[in-house]
């Protein structure tokens, strides 16, 4: 929908159009979108938990170092299913449940090196993978450089 703002820019024939469109403009299936999605991304974070168990209870490591693993077998795991297309229609059918953090980022990541694959590793797998993953890459770097200061700040001030 457009706001009154914008609408008052449209000439009267443009603003009946508008008005057209919208009446004929398919309603957007909102509980169903929101059920495939929670449901796809609690899959997702059962396997996830699944792997977690395995390398707790097979392979002996503890509660927080088994985590590292885990979301290395994720990413894996994503970049396969992107790789054999696999998930690109997992994502089609469960939208953003399947943007959970690790495995949406992998797939965002090796999508974007499979497209410009035929540019060469350096310039087109290189050059490319980090396009839209690079801003999450810079956004999270900072954020965390800014707690932490924040955190040390505190605790400085906490100790005198």
């Amino acid at each position: 929908m457009m706001s009154n703002k914008k609408n008052k820019k449209l000439t009267p024939t443009q603003q009946q159009y508008q008005a057209f469109a919208n009446k004929r403009m398919p309603k957007r299936p909102v509980i169903k979108n929101c059920i495939k999605a929670f449901l796809v991304g609690g899959i997702i974070c059962t396997i996830g938990q699944a792997v977690k168990w395995v390398f707790i209870h097979y392979f002996e490591f503890t509660e927080i170092t088994a985590s590292n693993p885990t979301v290395a077998v994720l990413i894996m795991i994503s970049t396969l299913l992107t790789g054999l297309g696999v998930y690109d229609h997992i994502g089609q059918w469960a939208g953003a449940g399947s943007a959970v953090p690790v495995t949406g980022f992998a797939n965002t990541m090796s999508s974007a090196a499979i497209e410009h694959r035929s540019e060469g590793y350096v310039l087109g797998v290189g050059g490319n993978m980090f396009k839209l993953a690079g801003s999450v890459i810079v956004y999270g770097v900072f954020s965390a450089f800014v707690v932490s200061i924040i955190k040390i700040t505190i605790k400085a001030l906490g100790g005198m």
